[in-house]
């Protein structure tokens, strides 16, 4: 019923022949051949002479990725498929599948209906059933660029293990360094905090920006005031993904303010599935984030003096920052890192961007449009009250860039994920930690978890769409349960001062509670060159 919205019809000419070329060399096989194979395990004459290429485990493995559906909403690929990000991935993917005209913008356009089509089918979206719908008699696959791309998505999945692995055995000799730790004597941070919480809804108004900030505030029972930790949500969710941090933080005696951004929450998402937005963020999104963040905490302080709930309750002048995504984007440029125009005009040429697998350049690259436009803080929104920063998955590598990154004085931690496939760990969470001055610093790798693993269930009936398990990764109620252990300690140590949190921030802490099968590491210090050594595979055990 939804594929005439978007142009689209299921009787649509459907491929019958793949035609393979390799240089002056092409070869073909019928789509019915692949689809026999797929779901009967036969072999006939078309496939049979690809069988002498192939060993018996790869025939398995073409026939699990011919059949292995991902369950999407047709609408939401649809809509994905005509944002900037997604018109991209088409092109990508447009470089090495065409139709029989060999044409770039035919090809584009038979990919996308391929896909929404296929996206639609009750079994889901597989490869088999993109090649049954892909509007033409014929598909042509270049692979000689097959293989070039295969190359380059070999080589950044080579650098990232590299790079990861880099981080796991530099943990390994802190952690042999600081030497053994009995932290069964220590209080179990993975428990409930001693006080009582309570959760007040606000609704405040920024006129000059139209704004309106529905922000939740966990209150604690805690004697004097509390110091003030801020959660950032990422692009597509919203406050209730982080209640479990929420609640976890308060119990230990922290008020927590958990604002909702309009205009890169789930609402925004809602609207690109609804047809009546084509861009996941606007680029004053990067603005309008932070100055979200010093609003409220501007609010909160003139609370503070007039209402009753929250008279001598927050300490705002010690101010903790934790942020996922864009919200890592956000704690980030809160503590001091300014938009940095001249690397994102750098990073940013159309050939850089044709050759990147980096998708979230193309979101950085947005804030270009920003320039020129008058703002007299020259886009630094870094808060005083901010005293320390957690950035989970954030975007680093061009929005900030090494200059940026340098300018950070105050403690900061940056988490990464393994399988981040939306902000790539190696570019924008391994590399930008090295470039930071900051000695106070550790950088955090979740090791088989993916950009949303650490993200928590929203509340019932909200706007969110919800994710595919493959999506989220394996045990993502695990990678939630490191960030509270590692956020209590660090905000604790950084924004209440209380020292006897220090040991829990070091390597042999994270050693001592990774679990399979998201291991976790930690490190204090990584830097350029050790990464470089890394890559170039030169690096070699250090003994302690």
């Amino acid at each position: 019923m939804l594929l005439p919205i978007f142009g689209l019809s299921n009787s649509v000419l459907a491929a019958e022949r793949i035609y393979a070329s390799y240089s002056a060399l092409e070869r073909s096989i019928s789509v019915t051949a692949l689809e026999d194979f797929a779901t009967k395990g036969v072999i006939n004459e078309d496939l049979e002479v690809y069988t002498h290429y192939l060993k018996p485990a790869q025939l398995v493995e073409l026939r699990r990725v011919l059949l292995s559906p991902i369950k999407v909403n047709a609408v939401a690929v649809s809509q994905f498929l005509y944002t900037s990000q997604g018109e991209f991935m088409l092109r990508r993917l447009g470089e090495v599948v065409k139709t029989d005209s060999r044409q770039e913008q035919p090809g584009f356009y038979a990919l996308r209906s391929a896909l929404i089509l296929a996206a639609a089918e009750p079994q889901g979206l597989s490869l088999l059933n993109l090649l049954r719908k892909y509007p033409s008699s014929s598909i042509h696959i270049d692979l000689a660029r097959t293989l070039g791309i295969a190359s380059e998505l070999e080589k950044l999945v080579s650098e990232t293990d590299k790079a990861i692995a880099a981080v796991r055995q530099k943990s390994d000799t802190e952690a042999a360094i600081a030497g053994p730790v009995n932290f069964s004597q220590l209080p179990d941070l993975k428990r409930k905090g001693r006080y009582a919480s309570q959760k007040v809804e606000l609704r405040f108004f920024d006129t000059p920006r139209k704004r309106f900030l529905l922000t939740d505030v966990y209150l604690t029972n805690r004697p004097g005031s509390a110091p003030v930790i801020v959660i950032s949500h990422g692009l597509g969710s919203d406050s209730s993904n982080f209640d479990y941090l929420a609640t976890h933080l308060a119990s230990h005696g922290f008020a927590v303010v958990l604002p909702n951004h309009p205009g890169s929450d789930a609402k925004q998402l809602r609207s690109l599935l609804a047809g009546s937005t084509s861009d996941v963020a606007q680029p004053d999104e990067f603005i309008n984030r932070p100055l979200d963040v010093k609003y409220i905490l501007d609010q909160m302080e003139k609370a503070s003096q007039s209402d009753s709930r929250f008279k001598g309750r927050l300490n705002l002048q010690q101010v903790g920052v934790f942020g996922q995504s864009f919200g890592g984007y956000t704690a980030l440029a809160l503590a001091g890192a300014k938009i940095n125009f001249e690397q994102l005009q750098k990073d940013c040429q159309p050939q850089t961007l044709k050759d990147t697998w980096n998708v979230s350049l193309l979101l950085q690259c947005r804030v270009l449009e920003l320039r020129g436009k008058d703002n007299p803080q020259e886009y630094n929104f870094q808060d005083n009250r901010v005293k320390a920063a957690i950035a989970v998955n954030p975007i680093t590598s061009s929005i900030f860039g090494e200059a940026s990154l340098k300018q950070i004085q105050v403690p900061v931690m940056i988490v990464g994920s393994s399988d981040d496939t939306v902000a790539p760990a190696i570019y924008e969470q391994i590399r930008p930690f090295s470039w930071i001055a900051n000695s106070q610093k550790y950088l955090v790798m979740l090791t088989g978890a993916t950009h949303f693993s650490a993200i928590g269930k929203g509340k019932q009936g909200s706007e969110q769409v919800a994710l595919p398990s493959e999506v989220v990764g394996d045990n993502p109620s695990l990678a939630r349960r490191y960030m509270n252990v590692l956020s209590l300690p660090f905000f604790e140590t950084y924004i209440a001062g209380t020292s006897k949190y220090l040991p829990y921030l070091n390597a042999a802490y994270a050693k001592s509670v990774s679990s399979q099968p998201v291991g976790l590491s930690l490190v204090q210090s990584l830097t350029s060159t050790e990464l470089a050594q890394a890559l170039n595979g030169e690096i070699k055990e250090v003994k302690p």
